[in-house]
């Protein structure tokens, strides 16, 4: 039978004490867990307002291409890249008392998306863009509900 002496009780309790540090050691560095945090990033080209500016002449059925340009506004407080603008037709608006039809099938944009590959710096009428047109397509049939018509453009920069 085995005689418990002091001796033996104060190393088999130091034993138990080094596994306990030992063990606690090893769960305070291996031990898991989950958190939460944030984080921001500027405000992107979708932020952006993008300007029409050049000036188009009235158009008529066969007419030569017209350019398309503007800039951009820019409220975000810091410059944003612009990687390209497209442009389509949103609506045509026919002139009270025009006679027939008039869609946007009667007109042709090209060369959208235009590059711009830019940052455009924080403020009004900043950057530019250009490079697409818009022409009024001769159908051949009758398109005088044209006549006098507005093409709603849209705008998107990305």
């Amino acid at each position: 039978m085995l005689k418990f002496t002091k001796r033996r009780a104060m190393v088999v309790l130091g034993v138990i004490a080094v596994f306990a540090v030992a063990g606690a050691a090893i769960a305070y560095w291996t031990a898991g867990g989950t958190g939460t945090g944030t984080a921001s990033t500027k405000l992107g080209a979708g932020s952006l307002t993008v300007n029409q500016t050049g000036t188009l002449t009235p158009m008529f059925p066969g007419d030569s291409p017209q350019t398309l340009s503007g800039n951009f506004d820019n409220p975000t407080g810091a410059s944003v890249l612009v990687s390209q603008v497209a442009v389509g037709i949103s609506s045509v608006t026919q002139a009270v008392g025009a006679t027939g039809s008039c869609s946007s099938a009667d007109y042709t944009i090209s060369g959208s998306p235009m590059t711009v590959n830019a940052e455009v710096p924080a403020g009004s009428a900043k950057g530019n863009w250009t490079g697409a047109t818009i022409q009024f397509n001769d159908t051949g049939s009758n398109q005088n509900g044209c006549k006098g018509a507005t093409v709603n453009l849209s705008y998107t920069a990305s």
